[in-house]
């Protein structure tokens, strides 16, 4: 798997490209967002690690910039307790986040959970009660009103408009609809989506909710306050 790490920090950027590379990572690195974008157009990445704090183009514009063309998992770097830098990386469209300095194992256990979400997504069980979303039992594709999820494909559409969600945001749709109608709450999906075997931030829920309801529809996804969001069937 290959890393393009964008940080501006040069014995930052040398120590965690090392520390990747002895996991078995190749790491490509750049010291700006603009040498990180070209690098990024110019492919083969199969996850970015960016740092907000970037001289030329700061990382959250250039997580914006990447989201224009590409679902490619996106790991944020931010300065510790720097909570706007936290929320703005995730609002641009971040998978996820750590905070500097951040210890290696915990930093390449949140990159091996973001690449296992990237190449697998759990399948949704066909239904068989009667109140759940139309699934028959030779079909692959939830309907949810005009809300199309092929959980073989791993493709969705609204009102036949196919929508593009990055790895988490279909992760998050797919964990909703394979429990309709049920509040989830935040550590829950914690657990089922970003792998979280502990008490993450539940920023990350938060925002990634904000950004699949602009996609699918706000009116799609209830928020059941004290408690969580359900998908209404």
């Amino acid at each position: 798997m290959s890393i393009l790490l964008v940080e501006d920090d040069e014995v930052i950027r040398r120590s965690v490209g090392l520390a990747l590379e002895r996991y078995g990572y190749r790491v490509a690195t750049a010291g700006d967002g603009l040498t990180g974008l070209e690098m990024f157009r110019e492919g083969g990445h199969d996850l970015l690690l960016l740092d907000v704090m970037l001289p030329g183009l700061d990382g959250v514009g250039l997580c914006r910039r990447i989201r224009e063309t590409s679902m490619d998992p996106i790991l944020m770097m931010s300065a510790r307790g720097d909570a706007l830098d936290i929320v703005s990386g995730l609002e641009a469209g971040a998978d996820d986040y750590v905070v500097k300095p951040v210890d290696t194992a915990v930093l390449v256990a949140r990159i091996r959970s973001l690449l296992r979400r990237a190449v697998y997504a759990p399948a949704v069980a066909p239904a068989a009660a009667p109140e759940r979303p139309e699934l028959s039992a030779s079909s692959s594709h939830l309907r949810f009103g005009d809300l199309v999820i092929d959980t073989a494909g791993l493709e969705v559409s609204v009102a036949g408009r196919p929508v593009a969600l990055a790895p988490t945001e279909l992760r998050l749709l797919l964990e909703f609809a394979a429990n309709p109608g049920i509040v989830l709450d935040r550590q829950t999906l914690l657990r089922n989506v970003w792998d979280y075997g502990w008490d993450g931030d539940s920023r990350v829920v938060d925002l990634c909710v904000q950004r699949l309801r602009k996609k699918i529809g706000a009116e799609r996804i209830e928020t059941v306050r004290g408690f969580g969001y359900k998908l209404r069937r």
